[in-house]
């Protein structure tokens, strides 16, 4: 981690890191567009190195409509997904969930081929971010830059592309309390999507799984059931990861001190205090 007085930066670097739902989103928009060069590793995960793929995924679905695979194939009409920073659910389709095929899961090999897709997509798009803070100095000319981490940062174990990152930011870990990830928790098994998981966590939670449910395998899997299911205990696994990476190369927030912040000057003061007091200064 950087030792500096960071209000004083002439440019600011910030990575956000925390889990979907902690407010990364929020804090980020606070920070004036005009000042600050906005990246997203979803959203370059979506419009570059995914971009293909997901394409595809649509082609198929549409395939299965006579009157749009012949405007397809000819050329008639144009299919893409519509990645926005605030809108990543093209990016859920791809990786899809895991579980019997007539109930809308994936056959568990090509679930975790998805996964391997995502992680080496995730990884680019982090290793991309030193040309983007060329770019946003160099070509648009911001003085500052702000990026924002995907939920599953902490599941990479890519301790080399974390620490080019850390070299360049200040990596800012966004906390939930204990109340708030009981209510991340509670929203997301009311709302389940598709996450990325690593192998041998995803393979451990299918087997006590189908023990609990008395399921033979994977192909008998309801897989929004299991979204629900494996929500707390990937949330557990998480947790661990998160602190690891904010004490070794940053800073560590409590999402509920940054709910009440309405300013970027607000934001940038709590990071500097919380920076002063790490340094014992």
């Amino acid at each position: 981690m950087q030792s500096y007085n960071f209000l004083e930066q002439n440019n600011q670097r910030i990575a956000l890191m925390g889990m979907s739902g902690v407010g990364k989103t929020t804090l980020s928009n606070l920070l004036p567009r005009n000042e600050w060069f906005h990246y997203s590793i979803d959203y370059r995960i979506g419009t570059r190195y995914l971009h293909e793929e997901i394409t595809d995924l649509v082609k198929i679905e549409a395939m299965k409509s006579p009157a749009l695979a012949k405007l397809l194939r000819n050329n008639s009409i144009f299919i893409a997904p519509n990645v926005t920073f605030d809108n990543l659910s093209a990016i859920s389709m791809f990786i899809g969930m895991v579980g019997a095929l007539d109930k809308g899961g994936l056959p568990l090999d090509e679930f975790l081929a998805r996964l391997q897709a995502h992680r080496t997509a995730e990884i680019k798009s982090m290793e991309d971010t030193k040309t983007f803070i060329n770019r946003a100095t160099n070509v648009y000319g911001y003085p500052n830059f702000i990026c924002d981490f995907s939920g599953s940062v902490c599941e990479l174990d890519a301790p080399d592309v974390i620490q080019s990152v850390a070299d360049e930011c200040l990596l800012v870990y966004l906390k939930a309390t204990d109340s708030m990830m009981s209510t991340l928790i509670e929203r997301a098994q009311k709302y389940p999507k598709p996450l990325y998981y690593q192998a041998d966590f995803l393979h451990n939670a299918i087997k006590n799984y189908c023990e609990e449910q008395s399921l033979s395998s994977w192909a008998e899997i309801n897989p929004d059931h299991f979204a629900v299911w494996v929500f707390p205990h990937l949330v557990e696994h998480r947790i661990v990861r998160y602190d690891a990476i904010a004490a070794k190369h940053g800073i560590t927030l409590s999402a509920e001190d940054t709910l009440n912040i309405t300013s970027a000057e607000e934001f940038l003061n709590l990071i500097h205090t919380t920076l002063q007091k790490k340094e014992g200064k």
